[in-house]
């Protein structure tokens, strides 16, 4: 910052963020349609209401929903809003300790099919669109797969890891769970009811450590540019709002989808019954992240070969780590583009 122009920026930056921040987090204005158990279902406005198709934004467990709404100039709820698109999103809420009973069928078997129907209603009977991250992904294509009835037309998988033999960060621990014959957390998460929000938050901030140790020389370098500190604040707010995970739902990620990795065989056992993404019969795009450490390439782009019954099944790569694929800066033009491509496909609608 050696011109008197980024100098100036700078000091901008600076007051702006002894004033309140930088980054405008305000939500896109919305309606809740429904609401139910661990289901808050939302209707995004715009000045002129779209009628096409609905697409719904499904967020994991554990991150919150603004996920898809980080910050305003990176929020894709309100790029597609902006893109003339019918736009609704779900939130399941917090998780309490009284939660701790509740395993991946509540998610799958009501959750998400109500909210569906509930979509599709209010867009006039028409099928939904699905745009899935992380966790959501995988919830989104047990259900897909679970209830062949639902009105779902299409849906997109950014950062959804399946074959999580191939996660480097598990790689480590394996040899100690098989030890353990997969109870090394078993009595903790029960304990505890689940994992605690304060958990997954230093989880996931862990994935991303030599970032945050870089972070405060990253910031001094970038002190001049506005739109990199409002997103840094914006991921800091976005961390600061995690979610528990309920303790049954915790146990059966850690054992079926961790420990036995069996999604990787394209099928795993929910609540007495198996469900397999070779049921899933809906065009797919799946979408990783090229720097995701927890969803690497490998890890997510295994699907692919397991939805043998989808009509298409589309890969695409991003820039950018496991939320940066999602809602990064880089993310505007490259996975929103290829989300409004493959929409575009689907729906025979071109976003403005």
């Amino acid at each position: 910052m050696t011109s008197p122009v980024s100098l100036a920026a700078a000091a901008a930056n600076v007051v702006g963020k002894l004033r309140g921040g930088l980054a405008d987090l305000r939500p896109v204005p919305r309606l809740l349609i429904d609401q139910g158990p661990h289901r808050s279902v939302y209707r995004m406005l715009s000045d002129d209401e779209p009628d096409g198709p609905p697409i719904l934004l499904v967020p994991p467990l554990a991150a919150p929903a603004l996920c898809f709404d980080l910050r305003r100039g990176c929020s894709l709820a309100e790029h597609l809003v902006a893109g003339g698109r019918r736009t609704y999103l779900v939130d399941y809420g917090t998780v309490a300790f009284s939660d701790r009973r509740l395993g991946i069928e509540h998610w799958i078997d009501e959750v998400l099919p109500r909210t569906i129907e509930k979509v599709s209603e209010d867009a006039g009977g028409q099928p939904v669109h699905l745009v899935a991250w992380c966790l959501g992904g995988l919830f989104s294509l047990l259900t897909t797969a679970g209830w062949p009835g639902l009105p779902i037309a299409s849906l997109v998988t950014v950062a959804s890891p399946v074959d999580f033999t191939a996660i480097p960060l598990v790689a480590p621990f394996r040899p100690l769970i098989e030890a353990t014959r997969g109870h090394l957390l078993t009595p903790f998460y029960r304990l505890l009811g689940g994992a605690p929000s304060v958990v997954v938050g230093r989880v996931f901030w862990a994935t991303g450590i030599d970032k945050e140790i870089t972070k405060p020389l990253a910031i001094l370098r970038n002190l001049d540019d506005r739109d990199y500190l409002a997103q840094i604040e914006a991921v800091d707010h976005f961390m600061d709002n995690m979610i528990a995970y309920p303790g049954r739902t915790f146990g059966q990620i850690y054992h079926r989808f961790f420990r036995a990795n069996d999604l990787a065989e394209g099928a795993v056992a929910v609540d007495g019954r198996v469900v397999s993404l070779a049921d899933v019969r809906v065009p797919t795009l799946v979408i990783a992240g090229e720097n995701d450490t927890i969803a690497p390439r490998r890890a997510v782009e295994r699907l692919t070969s397991l939805l043998v019954n989808a009509p298409s099944v589309g890969f695409e790569t991003a820039p950018g780590g496991h939320l940066g694929v999602l809602t990064g800066r880089r993310a505007r033009s490259t996975t929103w583009h290829h989300i409004d491509t493959f929409l575009d496909g689907q729906t025979g609608l071109h976003s403005r």
